[in-house]
């Protein structure tokens, strides 16, 4: 998929690297996670894609389907009320990459090769990541509840409905 000079495909564990170092920049807007939870995270997903510009990796998104070994509290949300979806465990861009329509690129492509007939994920409102809240809205996402994950964290648990 071609837009732009951008290219989105499909993450390889070759990628990996690169992706920590995206995420790393990116925190607390993303979890941090070591470089090894970032594998198991990427061997329980179905959708893992980058985004590159110029052949360099500027972008990623990690999604998984409901079922699968993982302990997030925000995902398991989704598991305990909905049968099926895709949950989005991140999304994360360089900072020099923002604004370049990334992000939309990334959530057509998951769209297109799902056919779930919901797509999930959660924004922090504690701390607030206005620009996410935004951008998701923009996207047709809606909150469906809030969550605090730990002391001081709250999330908006957002969903999307997507035609199958």
């Amino acid at each position: 998929m071609t837009d732009s000079g951008i290219v989105i495909r499909d993450m390889t564990i070759n990628d990996l690297d690169v992706v920590y170092a995206i995420n790393e920049e990116n925190v607390p807007a993303v979890g941090q996670e070591t470089l090894d939870d970032l594998r198991a995270i990427f061997d329980v997903c179905s959708v893992n894609l980058v985004a590159e510009i110029d052949g360099r990796v500027r972008g990623f998104c990690m999604v998984m389907p409901p079922g699968v070994d993982y302990g997030s509290p925000n995902y398991l949300y989704f598991c305990e009320r909905h049968e099926d979806f895709v949950y989005l465990d991140r999304v994360a861009i360089t900072a020099d990459s923002q604004g370049r329509g990334i992000g939309p690129m990334l959530y057509r492509e998951v769209e297109r090769r799902t056919t779930a007939p919901w797509f999930a994920l959660e924004v922090n409102v504690k701390p607030p990541n206005e620009g996410s809240m935004r951008f998701h809205v923009r996207e047709g996402f809606v909150e469906v509840d809030q969550l605090e994950t730990r002391p001081g964290k709250i999330v908006s648990l957002m969903m999307k409905p997507l035609t199958t």
